[in-house]
């Protein structure tokens, strides 16, 4: 008869549990089922269990013991591995590495997570190392956002709202005879000053919280170890408990000839020593648009080829409301076109190009001369040449990305992966620098805050900005169904942009809502004046679970564009007029 209750039988099962756990160095309780002892294992397990429960609080199995410690079950105990107290527990002495953290890319997302190590007592180094453009551009430490992306950008767009302001600064009063002219070698300086800070910053900042910076490239060797290899050739080895990757991607070429030989891209632009004068951007990504839109603000003859749609993966009726504004404003596009040859008729600076292209639909060919070709046709991920296959570390074949776990955490144990190689996440520097800082804090401050990825917002810095968060249209009809969406839209018209007379009814915005579930708001997305200001609050918001009530019901900022959002009566669906008077 199998123990029952609490009577001598059942201190009998418990000692005997007891001496399985303290004879054994590692002992696990699981179930098993077998048609020769249904009836006294299903009494006997019986047993077992309720004794487990009563010895450690878990009701399931397995359950685990090492020497004499309850571990607890698969989830703990795969946990205890990940953070070492496995080893711990096994009596076995950890390897003698020269670091506990090793993060490879001095980028935003890296050097964020490099620093908050460092902060929790770790031993951290940092190795970054930009490996020069075909045409030679190189850059300091803090990755592509403050170098070659992010800063400049941003800095070369103010540039250009400068210009328009200039012009409707007339309207309002202002005088002056003197021709407006613009010097790209005095923005151009001005822009790289402030880079060249911010690189200095970074390295300070580095060394006062004691992390070891080198300016190498890193490969791995062996699961724990990497060589680093700097400008001269020299090599050196490391070691490390743990590798956080953080390389980043740089700019897609097209692979036609001419194209490294002749054409720039980003990585090259916002340092390019000379005016680049008619421009042909090829792309129709963000960053291409983008940089058309600087361009052309700055008084420049800008061509922007299309092979297909913009903006892909954004709101496509936003995504051609910002093509429309910027076709109005002057920059052309070259739709369903794609370059086949890039040839050099004139040296110089700039020189000038020759570009043959043909169409995506038919078998027309174009030809066009320009001084300046920007390829900006997406980017890859730099994990090619950093010895992941040594390390044991899956990579999708296809683009370069890292496939991870919700903790950043890749198929090796150790490695972890953050940024723009993460496979299927966003390929922005506030989630790296987020994803980085909330990694560190789980691997060494004792954390479990994981990185949040939903409504994460953004802006495009184009003429007229375009700032996101949430779904976009098309992914809320596809995941909700067209009847269970509402879309409340409407153009406005900012006051300042009144007394000049421009671009009346071309600010545009909209709201997606989710009919089941009490129209909350699900996408969010804003075409107008200071795009990323407007929609960093309202993202906030979309975190708080904002429905189109709660919208209602709040006050507006009289007179503002954000106010906009606080209005809007007229959905989508029924195809009334949105347009407006005035402000």
């Amino acid at each position: 008869m199998p123990p029952t209750g609490s009577g001598p039988e059942r201190e009998e099962l418990r000692s005997r549990i007891e001496g399985l756990i303290g004879s054994q160095r590692v002992m696990v309780f699981s179930k098993i089922l077998s048609s020769f002892c249904i009836f006294h294992c299903k009494w006997e397990g019986s047993s077992y269990q309720d004794v487990l429960f009563e010895m450690t609080g878990q009701k399931t199995v397995p359950n685990v013991f090492i020497n004499k410690t309850h571990v607890g079950g698969c989830d703990k105990t795969m946990q205890a591995h990940k953070d070492g107290l496995l080893r711990q527990l096994l009596g076995e002495e950890e390897p003698a590495y020269d670091y506990d953290l090793i993060v490879i890319g001095g980028g935003s997302g890296g050097l964020a997570c490099s620093k908050e190590a460092a902060l929790l007592g770790k031993k951290v180094m940092v190795l970054d190392y930009v490996v020069p453009t075909p045409i030679g551009t190189t850059w300091g430490l803090g990755g592509t956002c403050v170098n070659v992306g992010c800063i400049p950008k941003k800095l070369m767009h103010q540039t250009a709202l400068l210009g328009t302001a200039l012009q409707d600064s007339r309207n309002f009063g202002w005088e002056f005879d003197k021709k407006v002219e613009h010097n790209w070698e005095t923005m151009k300086t001005a822009v790289n000053n402030y880079i060249s800070s911010l690189n200095w910053g970074y390295r300070v900042q580095l060394r006062d919280k004691n992390v070891s910076y080198v300016n190498s490239y890193a490969e791995f060797m062996e699961p724990h170890k990497i060589k680093a290899i700097n400008k001269r050739g020299k090599e050196t080895f490391h070691t490390a408990a743990k590798y956080v990757l953080a390389t980043g991607e740089r700019p897609r070429y097209l692979g036609i000839p001419g194209d490294k030989e002749f054409c720039i891209t980003s990585d090259d632009l916002f340092s390019l020593p000379y005016c680049p004068g008619k421009t042909l951007v090829v792309g129709a990504s963000y960053v291409a648009l983008e940089c058309a839109g600087f361009l052309a603000g700055l008084g420049l003859d800008v061509t922007v080829m299309v092979r297909s749609i913009l903006l892909r993966g954004f709101d496509q009726d936003m995504a051609n409301r910002v093509g429309e504004h910027m076709e109005e404003h002057g920059v052309r596009f070259l739709r369903k076109f794609v370059p086949t040859k890039v040839e050099q008729l004139e040296t110089g600076s700039p020189g000038r190009l020759k570009v043959t292209a043909k169409s995506t639909e038919t078998d027309e060919a174009i030809e066009g001369e320009y001084n300046t070709v920007l390829i900006a046709v997406g980017r890859d991920a730099c994990t090619g040449n950093i010895g992941l296959d040594k390390a044991g570390v899956k990579v999708n074949e296809k683009n370069g990305k890292i496939p991870a776990n919700d903790e950043e955490q890749t198929n090796v144990p150790h490695i972890y992966a953050i940024g723009d190689i993460l496979e299927g996440k966003w390929e922005l520097t506030p989630v790296a620098i987020q994803a980085g800082k909330l990694l560190a804090r789980r691997l060494f401050g004792g954390s479990t805050v994981k990185c949040d990825y939903i409504n994460v917002p953004t802006t495009v810095f184009t003429p007229l900005e375009y700032g996101c968060c949430g779904l976009s249209e098309e992914k809320a009809v596809e995941m909700y169904g067209e009847e269970n969406i509402e879309v409340y839209h409407s153009l406005f018209w900012p006051l300042e942009f009144t007394v000049p007379g421009r671009d009346n009814n071309k600010c545009y915005a909209k709201v997606v809502c989710n009919k089941l579930d009490s129209e909350r708001v699900v996408g969010f997305h804003y075409l107008g004046p200071s795009a990323g200001e407007v929609t960093q609050g309202y993202a906030a918001a979309m975190k708080c679970g904002m429905t189109k009530e709660q919208l209602d019901i709040t006050i507006g900022i009289h007179p503002t564009c954000a106010e906009i959002f606080t209005t809007m009566e007229i959905t989508k669906r029924s195809g009334a007029d949105i347009t407006q008077a005035g402000c």
